[in-house]
């Protein structure tokens, strides 16, 4: 066992109980209230947050709305909105070390991992959109009007900044999702009103301090913590609130969806998914038997594109079902913040037992569990599990379970493949496992997800727009398309 050794800033953070940012001013929330958050590898009180009301979310939108409207970062030229994403970023990256920490006692998940991926894609990000601030663009076009045929115009087409944007994000990936947010908005010139996860909150009130550091005027950022069916909501119905961007459950997302449509506030969604790993019997069946443990048991399965459901062609099913469950049970499970460890707890009681329904409802049909199964504690620990046995109208293939549990089906042949991987609500990832390129080009048109990657899965990077089909959301967040969403186009027409 090798614990990692807290930083005498993480123990500090967390003990003089974070408050939420309003414009300038760090606060409690107006009643006073609170809420604990508990660490899940051991199920033990971490520390308290406040408990925002209605109240507190309309100050913080008001503050948005009028950082928007009349202070100086409604008149900041591109450079200076690319220069001040720069200093974020290599103030993140300065303290990487303790937003990797937070995040493993918040979240639970590996604090190396998390200093690797998490806060370094989150990184990676906020530069890439720094250089989109001085790349926006606008157009000009000639028009033909042609019940004014001598007449002369001069036309064009600007994008501007959308206005104050109401982010609300998941508890899975807490600051990368907040980043992924943040960038395009602070590049275009947005102001922010985040309200993370009721379960984890920590990083996004350490990015909060970081941005006021790096020196953005009060109002651009402002973080409200607190339950989604209170401050989240208030969120959602603020009238101030030019868009709306979530992550999260589909069925949350779908409420927000309909919400938004009432007062027309643009939005995105990025939701739930069940992902396909298609394994073509010209793979190389070692690579892809560790690319699917990888893509289910990564962060404990709690990922929205993780690859939970698993089709491998017939003549091999057996052999690579047998070496996912040999991953699976080398796996070492325990506290993030020990090294050694593979996998860590889920993120909460509650979700701990929503996984292992979904487990005793695969018994109880039949299904056969090939490894895993079990759930201890203390702390949300499920065993990495791999189902077989199972009909691909069985919820355990159609539901987003959100955890370590893996089902795989066999198939006969690449429409075989294809109909079964399509044949889900969700859209939102699938890769495919060949060294057949012309089968994988086939492949890939016909396959209804967002993103499809092949010989990998779940690999992302800033420049590659993410988002799903069907029931995975609306939307792109990463990439150009990003900008779009946190932008209008305005067109205007002079007669000279």
């Amino acid at each position: 066992m090798a614990i990692a050794t807290l930083l005498p800033a993480t123990t500090a953070f967390i003990q003089r109980a974070p408050r939420m940012l309003i414009g300038a001013q760090w606060v409690e929330a107006a009643d006073g209230q609170t809420m604990p958050l508990h660490n899940p590898a051991t199920g033990e009180p971490l520390c308290v947050v406040p408990r925002a009301t209605v109240d507190d979310v309309d100050r913080a939108v008001l503050a948005a709305r009028q950082a928007f409207d009349d202070s100086p970062w409604s008149r900041t030229r591109p450079r200076e909105r690319q220069n001040l994403l720069w200093k974020l970023a290599d103030l993140m990256q300065r303290d990487a070390e303790l937003l990797a920490q937070l995040e493993c006692l918040n979240n639970g998940k590996s604090a190396a991992v998390a200093q690797a991926m998490d806060v370094q894609l989150a990184i990676d990000f906020l530069r890439y959109m720094a250089g989109w601030a001085t790349k926006i663009e606008g157009s000009s076009v000639e028009v033909s009007l042609p019940l004014m045929p001598d007449q002369q115009f001069h036309s064009y087409i600007r994008r501007e900044a959308v206005g104050v944007v109401g982010a609300i994000v998941a508890w899975n990936f807490p600051l990368l999702l907040a980043c992924w947010k943040l960038g395009p908005a602070l590049a275009t010139g947005c102001t922010v009103v985040l309200k993370p996860a009721d379960e984890t909150p920590l990083t996004a009130l350490k990015l909060a301090e970081l941005v006021q550091e790096a020196g953005y005027p009060d109002g651009v950022f402002n973080v409200v913590t607190g339950t989604g069916l209170t401050a989240g909501s208030a969120l959602t119905h603020n009238p101030q609130v030019d868009k709306l961007t979530f992550t999260g459950s589909t069925a949350v997302g779908k409420e927000i969806g309909k919400i938004a449509m009432d007062s027309m506030t643009r939005v995105t969604l990025e939701l739930g998914g069940k992902s396909p790993t298609i394994v073509m019997a010209d793979a190389d069946l070692g690579s892809a038997a560790a690319g699917a443990a990888s893509a289910i048991f990564f962060n404990q399965g709690q990922v929205c594109c993780a690859g939970s459901r698993l089709y491998v062609q017939r003549k091999h099913f057996d052999n690579v079902v047998a070496d996912i469950a040999g991953i699976a049970n080398a796996m070492k499970l325990g506290s993030g913040l020990d090294t050694s460890v593979d996998m860590g707890p889920l993120i909460s009681a509650r979700q701990q037992e929503r996984v292992w329904r979904y487990i005793e409802m695969g018994r109880e049909s039949g299904a056969t569990l090939a490894c895993g199964g079990e759930q201890f504690g203390p702390g949300y620990f499920v065993k990495p599990t791999v189902i077989v046995d199972v009909d691909q109208q069985h919820s355990l293939v159609q539901e987003e379970i959100f955890g370590p549990v893996l089902v795989a089906i066999p198939f006969d042949d690449e429409a075989d493949a294809l109909r079964m991987a399509n044949d889900s609500p969700y859209g939102l990832g699938a890769s495919i496992w060949s060294n057949d390129l012309a089968a994988v080009h086939r492949m890939i048109p016909r396959i209804q997800s967002g993103s499809v990657w092949v010989n990998c899965h779940s690999a992302l990077d800033p420049a590659l727009p993410f988002g799903g089909y069907k029931m995975s959301g609306v939307g792109r967040e990463m990439g150009h398309a990003a900008i779009e969403h946190y932008t209008e186009l305005k067109s205007v027409l002079i007669k000279l």
